[in-house]
């Protein structure tokens, strides 16, 4: 089974993704995650990613493609994978498909979470996380005991620089103009399965399923 995964920020790919990974395991490759590990280690290309990412626009497609390329060749994807974050535009699906031939892959469905924008905004913008422990909040869904602080070790909570409301808006703004196109793209081919993102865990993990 060979997936992508497509949606606005906050609708829940990453979520859904580790979902999948245990129900039919196969790994999730997550583009954010790796940018966002080279960022944290102070790597040429993490400082070069993370300035992109903390104005809330795209990373450019050369300091993108070649990660992926290189994971999709690994032996742990030879049975299938679910794609997160990439690609994030038409000319990159389009390449896409190009290295997929090169290495024997062939996409079976391309999921698409819908979630509306003010669902979107208030999922990114309530995020908080503890700096010690790393226990995630949110301050709609998944509260501390008390304001902004750990439960754990009463750490005051932070707010990853790229879910600010101003960062999120671009976000959002960036996936409309130059993500959605993906959308008609893989409807296109026949191989677009769109999926309400909203409501409860469970039940939109048990809609893709199904649908799947």
């Amino acid at each position: 089974m060979r997936l992508i995964l497509l949606g606005p920020p906050g609708s829940g790919k990453g979520t859904q993704g580790d979902l999948l990974v245990g129900r039919y395991g196969l790994p999730r490759i997550s583009t954010g995650d790796m940018l966002r590990e080279a960022a944290s280690e102070g790597s040429e290309l993490g400082i070069k990613a993370k300035q992109y990412m903390d104005a809330g626009e795209l990373v450019p497609d050369e300091l993108v493609f070649g990660i992926v390329r290189e994971r999709l060749s690994r032996v742990d994807a030879g049975n299938g994978f679910f794609l997160d974050g990439f690609p994030r535009n038409t000319a990159q699906a389009e390449e896409l498909d190009v290295v997929f031939a090169e290495i024997g892959h062939e996409i079976e469905a391309a999921v698409l979470l819908d979630v509306p924008r003010e669902e979107v905004l208030r999922r990114l913008t309530g995020r908080r996380m503890c700096p010690v422990c790393h226990t995630a909040y949110h301050m709609v869904y998944h509260q501390p005991a008390n304001d902004c602080v750990c439960d754990h070790d009463g750490a005051k909570l932070s707010q990853r620089d790229d879910d600010s409301e101003e960062v999120v808006s671009e976000r959002l703004r960036v996936y409309e103009e130059q993500t959605k196109p993906l959308v008609d793209y893989y409807k296109s081919r026949g191989i677009l399965v769109k999926i309400d993102g909203t409501g409860p865990v469970e039940e939109i993990f048990d809609r893709i399923t199904k649908a799947l």
